[in-house]
């Protein structure tokens, strides 16, 4: 069985290998962060466009049936009852309207899940929990050597930097 990075596990891997593999540990969730706010923010367009497409659909249905449908409802009501003509044509508008009405309500509905689908506001504080917990990290404690055991690769370079 080997690690992530293709060592053995349980062996010691040097500090250029443990940055490595935080960085790109990082990398890969600041991408899936990224590809998460994507897909929510796309969710939440389309669920806009349905109930934009929904509202539309609502006004052309009763703008366009309102000449033919009303002709046809109320000439057969006045046929059917015997009522008087305007009474029919006012039934038919109704009818028109209530169908109307119908499409608005299913397209509000739609339009408030749009409203409602925080899909960047999520991702946000998801990425500012995770910065929170990375600023919290503290890398582990070593232990400190006694002067005169410090290595010598240590001392040189504690000497050249001074």
């Amino acid at each position: 069985m080997s690690a992530p990075d293709g060592s053995p596990v349980g062996a010691e891997r040097s500090i250029g290998q443990l940055f490595a593999s935080a960085t790109e540990n990082m990398s890969a969730l600041v991408h899936d962060e990224i590809a998460l706010a994507k897909a929510q923010l796309k969710r939440d367009v389309q669920r806009g466009a349905t109930s934009g497409g929904l509202l539309t659909a609502a006004g052309l249905v009763l703008l366009f049936s309102l000449p033919m449908l009303s002709f046809a409802l109320a000439y057969g009501i006045h046929t059917w009852s015997d009522w008087n003509l305007a009474v029919c044509f006012l039934l038919s508008f109704a009818a028109n309207v209530l169908v109307a009405l119908v499409l608005a309500l299913i397209g509000t509905v739609f339009a408030k899940k749009a409203k409602k689908g925080r899909g960047p506001q999520k991702v946000a504080a998801s990425m500012k929990e995770t910065a929170v917990v990375l600023q919290k990290a503290k890398p582990h404690p070593r232990p400190e050597l006694p002067r005169d055991q410090v290595p010598e690769a240590i001392e040189a370079v504690a000497r050249s930097s001074s």
